[in-house]
């Protein structure tokens, strides 16, 4: 290896850009930290031509990115691209197969192919590092390898897509409705090329999987993670949940438990006061929780070219300076394959339905609940229509299982009309 390290950087989009305006900018400071000189050395996108608002002066393109990976003036990849199959995937395996370190901020990759590509890596005496994989510009992917590395964690929770937590809280702020919001989102650029992958908490799933498997030493398991995301959630239910003291976020909770291991992404309703529910805008939050330290809370931007071309640069910066861990914090070949279970722990939850306009409908909801197990703590009824009155409960603690089997009745019954909305109250 030369005493200067050499990059070749795939995707120049917002983050491969970013990157590149620091090492641009920092280059006097990152040498002084390092010892080393860093440089970009290469370059690949789709589009040659395409004005990026920056020079890309003294840089080699490759038109493929998997050719870049494999140039002798490369030493690291840093790939940027995004989507977990074709070009990334390739990219990322090319530079593996030449030897070569991989930074990347691609959470798809890492949560669809993260053990496979940890055992090709650490086979080849290459490290694989993430950290703008998670959270932007946090640095939760080393405050679980390094800073708490000696504590058995015992959960992971957060909102770990600003996009969603964006609109709940303008929703909020504004008055406006989900579909005003929506829109907004997509006039501000913040949504993904399929907004589904935000709104629908698909991105948000895809990290919460890489920190389960930090975080409680399991192979990477997205398709185990319940997915539920933000679009049944209405104007209504953001301030029914305000007028009892709590607050609606998408939060993604990882839990190992004697059934297996939870992970679940999906509207959760926290207390207001709290760190979760003050938690505004497109800010990120992620607390860990661990035997030894308790509980801490990391705050930050999640996305955005300057955060996440920071963490990037973070992870270079530790390659430069000699730093090498596993993948996932230990060795691949440790990492077990965890039970999925489904959440078991028992919480209260907000219930929202339609109720018909019929004598006795409010008895029989009561009924069905009982039936099932699952006992009321508050109810509320609101002004109706002339057909139905949206009614609100907030249980006492039960099961998701049994909640479902009486939502499952409701359908079954003459007195619910529309499908019910149920959202778990988290303890923050």
């Amino acid at each position: 290896m030369t005493t200067e390290l050499r990059l070749g950087i795939a995707g120049l989009g917002t983050v491969g850009m970013g990157v590149l305006r620091i090492l641009r900018e920092q280059a006097g400071l990152i040498e002084s930290r390092t010892g080393r000189r860093i440089t970009a050395r290469a370059v690949s996108a789709r589009n040659r031509d395409k004005d990026r608002g920056a020079p890309l002066d003294g840089l080699a393109w490759e038109d493929d990115p998997a050719a870049l990976a494999a140039r002798d003036d490369v030493d690291l990849v840093i790939e940027v691209m995004g989507g977990h199959e074709g070009a990334a995937r390739d990219t990322v395996l090319a530079a593996i197969a030449a030897g070569k370190d991989v930074v990347t901020a691609n959470k798809a990759l890492l949560a669809h192919h993260g053990h496979a590509l940890a055992l090709a890596a650490e086979n080849a005496g290459c490290v694989i590092r993430y950290e703008a994989a998670v959270a932007g510009g946090i640095p939760v992917i080393k405050a679980l390898t390094e800073g708490l590395a000696a504590n058995r964690i015992t959960r992971v929770m957060g909102v770990m897509n600003g996009t969603c937590n964006y609109i709940l809280t303008r929703m909020e702020a504004t008055g406006q409705g989900y579909n005003a919001l929506f829109d907004e989102c997509e006039r501000l650029g913040y949504l993904e090329a399929d907004p589904n992958l935000d709104v629908g908490g698909i991105d948000a799933a895809h990290k919460l999987s890489i920190l389960s498997a930090i975080a409680f030493g399991t192979r990477v398991d997205f398709d185990a993670v319940e997915t539920e995301g933000i679009t049944a959630i209405t104007l209504e239910d953001i301030r029914r949940a305000g007028d009892m003291g709590y607050r609606i976020k998408l939060l993604g909770v990882a839990q190992m438990t004697g059934r297996g291991l939870e992970q679940r992404m999906s509207p959760c309703l926290v207390p207001a006061h709290s760190p979760l529910g003050q938690l505004e805008g497109g800010t990120n939050m992620v607390v860990i929780e661990g035997d030894a330290v308790g509980q801490i809370v990391l705050q930050g931007p999640g996305a955005g070219a300057g955060p996440t071309a920071s963490a990037v640069m973070a992870d270079v910066i530790d390659i430069a300076r000699g730093i090498r861990l596993p993948t996932f914090g230990q060795p691949a070949t440790t990492l077990r394959e965890a039970r999925p279970a489904r959440a078991a722990v028992a919480a209260p939850y907000y219930l929202r339905l339609m109720l018909l306009d019929k004598p006795g409908a409010l008895a029989k909801v009561a009924r069905i609940l009982g039936d099932e197990g699952v006992s009321i703590d508050r109810m509320r009824q609101y002004g109706h229509d002339n057909t139905a009155a949206p009614v609100l409960i907030v249980t006492h603690k039960t099961t998701r299982t049994a909640l479902d089997a009486a939502i499952a009745a409701f359908g079954n019954s003459d007195v619910v009309s529309g499908t019910p909305v149920a959202l778990r109250i988290e303890a923050v």
